[in-house]
């Protein structure tokens, strides 16, 4: 057998036998998704919110494909959530890292738990406070107002959030507060 036609003959055999065996060939587009990258959370100390924090951590899921939620079940968590009397609030240690406390005079004021359990959620995601007031603009917060429900991240925000753990943001230490800024201050 020429040359030629006895390394065509392997080529063609060795592919053959990866695309039995289902490995990927070199530089073969595969058409796998990359797999998302994972925050893990521990709600244990959020009190009366649990059930909040696992809305918004499902809220989350179902909005963007980039970053999940899971519980922690290992006693090591990238999120801690916590209740507390203040107004809610996010430590945000870097991406995908940090505590939430969830603050009752928020609430007690009137604002949605829900709400606010996804919007300091957005946080933790890299979403900074953009207080426009509109109530489909789930990083508004408060601003929005207690007559507010919209639990929704809207389009710019999905996508900000893809962005983020997509391309690895790297996102600066900072506590963001719910409380409203004094009158005169």
């Amino acid at each position: 057998m020429p040359r030629y036609s006895m390394t065509a003959a392997l080529s063609g055999a060795a592919t053959a036998l990866l695309l039995v065996a289902g490995a990927p060939l070199a530089g073969a587009d595969t058409g796998a998704a990359a797999e998302p990258h994972v925050v893990t959370y521990d709600a244990s100390g959020a009190a009366e919110f649990q059930q909040a924090i696992d809305e918004a951590t499902a809220t989350w899921n179902d909005q963007v494909s980039n970053v999940k939620f899971e519980k922690a079940t290992d006693g090591q968590a990238d999120l801690t959530v916590l209740a507390d009397d203040d107004w809610p609030r996010a430590q945000v240690d870097g991406l995908g890292s940090g505590t939430v406390w969830m603050g009752r005079q928020a609430v007690d004021e009137g604002h949605f738990v829900p709400r606010i359990a996804t919007h300091e959620l957005g946080h933790i995601l890299g979403l900074p406070d953009d207080r426009t007031g509109v109530c489909e603009d789930l990083m508004s917060g408060h601003s929005a107002g207690t007559e507010c429900k919209s639990t929704l991240p809207n389009a710019e925000e999905k996508a900000e959030v893809e962005s983020n753990f997509e391309q690895g943001a790297s996102i600066e230490p900072r506590l963001y507060s719910e409380a409203p800024a004094l009158a005169g201050h």
